[in-house]
């Protein structure tokens, strides 16, 4: 098995270079599998349900495409000779947010979150579900591609559930990246080999 990490900011043509790859190991007889995270209530937000659609209607039509919730456990219902793309662990994330909030927020909206705090346990909660995901990616026995974003780089978020979506995600990346057989970070459509680089500081030479 090999899990590939592919990780950049948006349109930088991550999921492009997943399909890439997929469509490499279909050619080689190896069916492929989309993982995908929709949105609860998607007419509450059209411009997230547009871009959905033409996610879809990009897909390739030989790929499967699963709805997946916010149980790992949808990963042993798939062979392990066939590959699966996860499509995106940010939305993941985001999902695993939305679900520990409706359990512990007796459905209140989780963008209704106060600035400064968050639910007590919500963020331990959401810990576990992360830390479980990233269990059943790393000993899946089958091939497995992991689409993510890059969401550190610009301001802190003005909420609390924001930045630990920020914090969660940054740090699922890092552990992803470093049991991953291969890892890119991905910028205008071109690819950074993550491996190739080093994992700590060195001071300089004289």
């Amino acid at each position: 098995m090999a899990l590939v990490v592919i990780t950049g900011g948006a349109r930088s043509g991550k999921s492009s270079a997943a399909e890439m790859l997929a469509v490499m190991r279909h050619a080689l007889g190896q069916d492929v599998h989309v993982l995908v995270w929709g949105r609860a209530e998607p007419a509450e937000d059209p411009e997230f349900a547009d871009r959905i659609a033409r996610h879809r209607a990009d897909r390739n039509p030989a790929f499967a495409t699963v709805e997946a919730g916010p149980d790992p456990a949808i990963l042993q219902r798939i062979p392990a000779e066939e590959l699966v793309i996860v499509e995106c662990l940010g939305t993941l994330v985001g999902r695993l947010m939305e679900a520990a909030w409706d359990l512990g927020a007796s459905g209140d909206r989780l963008r209704e979150a106060d600035a400064e705090g968050l639910p007590e346990g919500f963020e331990q909660h959401c810990e576990a579900g992360v830390e479980d995901w990233i269990a059943a990616l790393t000993l899946r026995r089958g091939d497995t591609i992991v689409v993510t974003n890059e969401v550190g780089e610009g301001v802190v978020p003005a909420y609390a559930t924001g930045r630990l979506f920020r914090d969660l995600l940054g740090r699922a990346n890092r552990a992803l990246v470093a049991r991953a057989d291969a890892s890119y970070l991905c910028v205008a459509g071109r690819l950074v080999d993550l491996a190739t680089l080093p994992n700590e500081a060195c001071w300089p030479e004289d």
